[in-house]
């Protein structure tokens, strides 16, 4: 891990060192050298050379202005190529900056750049399943993000399946259960164009309180977690939180929970929920305690201070309003559909 730090810092510094010697003579190069070292890097990306594609589109990005009628897509070229070679932390950077160029994009279209989003959010699920903070990362762009989750919501709700998974994934406690009320909202709001059994086990457990039917989606939910290019590696991390939130949910209602029922609502015999709830408890993912002799778990008191209560009512409403002007956008782009050109046979270059 270390000398792949080393490795990777090494690399942003002579990717700088690039930059900086290149940029001020950018000005040198004629617009026909240009467009020769921009097919020579779409024909070693065509010919497999990822490596040496990226490199030479490294070097046509950094020479040529953001107007370039190429710009854009060398952007997509140089991301392909780095999630080919499984190169995370420079595709995660790639993504960043192809981000950036469409958002601040003035000469497209409204349509172009709903097209151009969609194409990064389906991209963007091999870098954000492969890197560290890919489940951070997406969480902050595809629901926080309002022109992103009205892409989602208007052309791809099955993105709905990543985005979930990796709210349940989330190794930030805190943050999650506060993600949480906000996927839930927009799970509902789309829950009549799109199901599956991942975002129906949130809308059983935390709308229709259904711990039955939660507890089936889950076990439904491990084949599609084993059969999805992207979740197959989650599926641990998956069943195991599932099992958390079920039981925080079951105990928040009851307050004190036999744990042979318990055991009976995790599928698991009562010993091996005993150790779960005591590991959690150990781990201190979890306020409660046992109660031996009567077989019981009694959850704690988590009294929310004043200050807290405030922050969660002002994000709560600010999500709100991001939701209704979406709601606004997109029947605004409904009516217009009939209007809009099929962009879908356009041809894209490197995507």
């Amino acid at each position: 891990m270390f000398i792949a730090h080393m490795n990777h810092d090494k690399t942003k510094q002579i990717g700088s060192t690039k930059h900086r010697f290149l940029a001020p003579i950018a000005h040198y190069f004629r617009q026909e050298y240009l467009d020769t070292l921009y097919r020579y890097a779409k024909f070693q990306y065509e010919c497999g050379n990822y490596s040496g594609a990226a490199e030479y589109l490294y070097f046509f990005r950094v020479l040529v202005p953001s107007t370039d009628r190429n710009a854009l897509s060398s952007l997509w070229g140089k991301l392909a190529s780095e999630i080919l070679m499984q190169n995370w932390e420079a595709a995660m950077e790639d993504l960043t900056r192809l981000r950036e160029t469409i958002d601040n994009n003035s000469v497209s279209s409204p349509l172009q750049s709903l097209q151009q989003r969609t194409w990064l959010i389906h991209w963007s699920l091999f870098v954000f399943f492969n890197h560290p903070k890919g489940r951070d990362n997406i969480v902050e762009l595809f629901l926080y993000q309002p022109q992103y989750l009205n892409a989602i919501q208007t052309m791809c709700p099955h993105i709905l399946r990543y985005l979930t998974t990796a709210v349940i994934t989330n190794k930030d406690v805190r943050k999650r259960r506060q993600v949480l009320k906000d996927l839930v909202k927009v799970i509902q709001q789309e829950s009549y164009t799109y199901k599956d059994p991942i975002t129906e086990f949130v809308e059983c457990l935390y709308v229709n309180f259904d711990f039955d039917s939660a507890q089936k989606k889950l076990r439904e939910c491990e084949s599609v977690l084993v059969n999805d290019f992207f979740l197959v590696a989650c599926l641990e991390d998956f069943i195991e939180n599932a099992r958390l939130f079920i039981f925080e949910t079951f105990c928040r209602i009851h307050q004190c929970i036999s744990i042979s029922m318990l055991a009976d609502k995790l599928n698991m015999t009562p010993e091996e929920a005993e150790r779960w709830i005591v590991n959690l408890i150990r781990n201190a993912r979890l306020d409660a305690k046992i109660d031996s002799k009567l077989a019981h778990v009694v959850m704690g008191n988590n009294a929310v201070s004043p200050y807290q209560q405030v922050i969660e009512k002002t994000k709560s409403l600010s999500f709100r309003s991001q939701m209704l002007a979406m709601n606004i956008e997109k029947k605004m782009a409904h009516s217009n559909r009939n209007e809009t050109p099929n962009w879908a046979a356009q041809d894209t270059g490197f995507y």
